[in-house]
Order: structure tokens, then C-alpha cells, then sequence
């Protein structure tokens, strides 16, 4: 890249965040913190108002504004293949307000960048691949009041589905973040009611209301440390595999995130494959035990003989009491 689209590319960043660090421009670009500040004052000379603050970083002085942008074919293309993935793994709130902002880019494109994305759009699919159990009875459109009340810090009340038990209950809750997986979107959210960090899967919420009662960050997990905790794994970790009846799948499927799974294949014949990484045989043989005939290990074969010591334990125990 020369210096001349480098400094349209800082400049395009500077506008998209409220402050922009010097070390986050020399880590996209791959140039030192010298060039940076280079490249600012260079900005600067030429009359954008770029201010900034000692520690913290550059920001556009408030009430100017960039000429529009335009993309190029490719970026272009990549949007449209953002539309189509909104399409098929967005819920009903993210696919409408994703499909406006698109008629707003198509209209600012040049005339090549529409003849490109016309001649590529019947030519790009998404094809959604069998959701796992989802409530097809709730409405399923609550991605951006989740996202308005994650930015916002608000607490929501909502009523929730619990699969568990097949029972609904409301809930006052505060989100931290959403993340999709396995077909579905999911909030992890703080639960008032458990006084503990819960993971709700959002086709399963009935009703939500975003609350005018506001939450302070700095007492709650953030997003990223709740998952570096959940993916923090020892070096012995085992891989464990298990197939899974569609009664026991729905119910290991609330507990998943305290277990470590990682994925959950859906078999034809209507059982699901799950996978795991545990530090513990011992540990999630005991937690597998309840389920009995629900439940089969098929890999590792050392869980397998964790599982038969500890039904030979048991069977035991009864038979000599």
C-alpha cells in the first residue's frame, strides 16, 4: 500500500471510532509508532482536524465529515456476502436493519460495482445447514434489542424457555455478549435470579423488554474474559466424543458451556454426536452417569473404563447393603 491510500485508509479509521490508539493503526498497517505519528501530522498539515489525547489516542474533531466512501469490487463482493450470510444465520430484527443499510451501500456504488455485484448475486449462496431444535413458536427477533442493551449497559427482562424442564420463566438479566454456534445465537448474560453468568439462547426468549434500569460494567465479567475463561483448557485436556439420545442432547445442551463442548453434529437417524474437551475423566464420567443408557461413549476408550468402574462401584455398593 503507498502512502497516499494509507493515509485515506487512517483517515476512514479515525472516522469510524470515537478514538483510534496509535498502536492499533501501526498494527493494521504493519508500520512503526514513528510512522504513525508521521502520517497523523502529515493529516494534520493538510487541514483534517485530527485531535488527541495524551495516553489515550487521535480522534476527529466533532462535525467533520469524510466525502463518501466508495468501495472497491471486492469489498463490494464481500459485502454481498455478508448480505447472504445475514440471510440465512441472522434473526428477523439483524436481517431487516442489515437489508436497509445494504440498499444504502448498492445505492452509493458506481456503475461497475452494481454490473459486478449483479452478475455475482445468483451466483452466491448461503446454505443453512439443519438447525439444532429451535423454537420455531417464538419470534426469534431480538438480536438488536440484545445489542442496544449490551451497548447501553441495560438490564432485560425477558421470559425464557427452559428446554430442561419444558417450563418458561422471566428472567431480569445483564448481557455481556452474543455469539453463534451450532445454528444458533446465544447471549451470555449475567442472571440476577442465579446470581451467576448463564448462556440463553436467543430462539428461545418469548418475550423481551429492554429495562431503563442500567448495570455497571466494571462488577460484571466482560465478554472476552467470560470466554477465555470457558475455552481455558489444561494441557492434559481429553477429547471426548458421545452420542447422544434427542431427550439427553436437549438437556446436555443447557450445560455444555460448564463441560467444555465444542461441537454437536446432528445424526440422521436423530441422535446427536457431541464433543468435548475435559481435563478430568474421572470428573465428567461422574457427571455422565446420570444419564444412563442416554448416553454412549465413543471415544476416548479410557472414559469407557472409567464409566464401567463406576457402574461396577455402584452396583456393589447396593448389592452388599
Amino acid at each position: 500500500m503507498n502512502r497516499i491510500d494509507r493515509l485515506n485508509a487512517i483517515l476512514i479509521q479515525l472516522q469510524g471510532k470515537k478514538i483510534v490508539k496509535a498502536a492499533e493503526i501501526a498494527e493494521r498497517f504493519n508500520i512503526s509508532l514513528r510512522t504513525v505519528y508521521r502520517d497523523v501530522k502529515a493529516l494534520q498539515e493538510s487541514g483534517v482536524p485530527i485531535g488527541a489525547e495524551a495516553g489515550t489516542g487521535y480522534y476527529i474533531v466533532e462535525g467533520y465529515h469524510l466525502p463518501p466512501v466508495m468501495f472497491s469490487k471486492e469489498e463490494a463482493a464481500a459485502l454481498l456476502t455478508g448480505e447472504k450470510l445475514m440471510a440465512q444465520l441472522g434473526d428477523q430484527s439483524n436481517q431487516k436493519q442489515f437489508s436497509i443499510a445494504m440498499q444504502k451501500i448498492r445505492a452509493v456504488l458506481r456503475g461497475t460495482e452494481k454490473d459486478y455485484l449483479e452478475s455475482l448475486d445468483e451466483n452466491i449462496a448461503v446454505i443453512a445447514g439443519r438447525a439444532i431444535h429451535t423454537n420455531t413458536e417464538f419470534p426469534n427477533k431480538f438480536s438488536s434489542d440484545v445489542q442496544y442493551a449490551i451497548a447501553h449497559g441495560r438490564i432485560v427482562n425477558m421470559v425464557y424457555y427452559s428446554s430442561y424442564n419444558g417450563s418458561q420463566n422471566e428472567r431480569n438479566v445483564a448481557p455481556i455478549g452474543v455469539f453463534y454456534l451450532s445454528g444458533c445465537w446465544h447471549m451470555i448474560a449475567y442472571c440476577l435470579l442465579r446470581n451467576d453468568y448463564r448462556d440463553f439462547r436467543l430462539d428461545r426468549i418469548k418475550q423481551l423488554m429492554v429495562s431503563d434500569k442500567t448495570f455497571n460494567r466494571k462488577n460484571y465479567m466482560t465478554f472476552s474474559e467470560y470466554l477465555a475463561k470457558q475455552q481455558q483448557m489444561p494441557e492434559s485436556s481429553h477429547l471426548i466424543k458421545l452420542i447422544l439420545t434427542p431427550r439427553i442432547a436437549r438437556i446436555m445442551r443447557d450445560q455444555r458451556m460448564h463441560y467444555g463442548m465444542v461441537e454437536e453434529i446432528v445424526l440422521p437417524d436423530g441422535n446427536s454426536e457431541f464433543h468435548f474437551l475435559h481435563g478430568s475423566l474421572e470428573y465428567f464420567g461422574r457427571w455422565l452417569l446420570p444419564w444412563g443408557k442416554g448416553a454412549t461413549v465413543v471415544f476416548p476408550e479410557e472414559l469407557k473404563i472409567v464409566m464401567k468402574r463406576l457402574v461396577s462401584e455402584i452396583h456393589d455398593h447396593y448389592m452388599n447393603s
